[in-house]
């Protein structure tokens, strides 16, 4: 499968799930470390850590270490990319459709 599907695909599986659409609410108020999120959204340490590398790898949010701890926020470039590659992918061609030989 073409690699910017890959990448493009990163966006839409950051979004699919409850925990990181809470997270992502959670980061909306501002910066917040690791272990200011993991208690309100019920996560273990592991837990928060597997749902914040999908959404940092795609691009949506971004960490910065301090210490032991990671404080996240959100990515306004992250939330750009994603912005567009729905519309794009939701917007039609204007291009006139080929016809199926098939279907006449």
């Amino acid at each position: 499968m073409d690699t910017a599907y890959q990448e493009q695909a990163k966006v839409f599986k950051a979004l699919c799930d409850p925990k990181r659409l809470a997270i992502l609410e959670q980061l909306r108020s501002g910066e917040k470390c690791a272990c200011v999120l993991q208690e309100p959204l019920g996560l273990t340490q592991s837990g928060l850590s597997y749902h914040m590398k999908i959404l940092c790898d795609s691009g949506i949010v971004a960490s910065r270490q301090e210490g032991k701890w990671t404080h996240y926020r959100l990515s306004s470039s992250g939330r750009d990319y994603a912005v567009e590659l729905l519309k794009k992918l939701t917007t039609p061609n204007i291009e006139p459709e080929v016809s199926c030989s098939r279907c006449g």
